[in-house]
């Protein structure tokens, strides 16, 4: 009996330790180094404690018992899954500001006025492509906003060039409109995707 606890131990709770442990301290070391690029200087510091403490209970854990292999497995699993657990979170917070660069040809006059309208902090000027005279127009958003920003895009410019870069720092609120108002128009323009539309070139 004390041998088949020893094995449940050594094989199946032990390994399972350590590769929640990883999963854990992974993900937590993905988050600070986002909290780092963020600029968050007071949140960092903290994630960056547990991470370090979580990871020497796993590998003290494994210095215990070198010879038991699963461990090793174990520790390599949680490893790989940590990272993908760190991006599925990093995704759900959705921290910071992103800049959209946005570039069209199409009149983007509805656009901008629809971007002004709700709020969204952008520039626009006149450029010249490759092909004429186009429109380039720089947008700020939260993260959290960023899909809504390129349904508008693809609602009155479907055929505009746009790329999305992240931001470190914005020294100012951009985004006024309140939570029931962005709420609001998300369900509207929902609505007007499920309706036909005759879009003009």
């Amino acid at each position: 009996m004390e041998l088949a606890n020893s094995e449940l131990v050594t094989y199946l709770l032990l390994p399972l330790f350590i590769f929640v442990a990883r999963i854990m301290d992974v993900s937590l070391g993905t988050l600070r180094i986002i909290f780092v690029t963020k600029g968050m200087k007071r949140v960092a510091p903290l994630v960056g404690f547990f991470e370090v403490l979580i990871w020497l209970l796993a590998i003290s854990r494994i210095m215990q018992d070198l010879d038991n292999w699963v461990c090793y497995v174990a520790y390599a699993a949680g490893f790989a899954s940590g990272n993908f657990v760190g991006m599925l979170l990093e995704e759900r917070l959705a921290i910071g500001h992103e800049m959209i660069r946005v570039i069209t040809r199409k009149d983007a006059t509805n656009l901008i006025a629809e971007l002004s309208d709700r709020g969204y902090g952008f520039t626009s000027v006149k450029a010249q492509g490759l092909e004429g005279e186009v429109a380039v127009i720089y947008i700020i958003a939260r993260r959290s906003m960023i899909t809504e920003v390129l349904d508008l895009i693809n609602l009155y410019n479907p055929r505009a060039l746009y790329t999305v870069e992240a931001i470190k720092y914005v020294n100012k609120q951009i985004f006024h409109k309140s939570e029931e108002e962005r709420q609001r128009w998300w369900q509207m323009s929902h609505m007007k995707k499920q309706e036909p539309r005759i879009i003009l070139k």
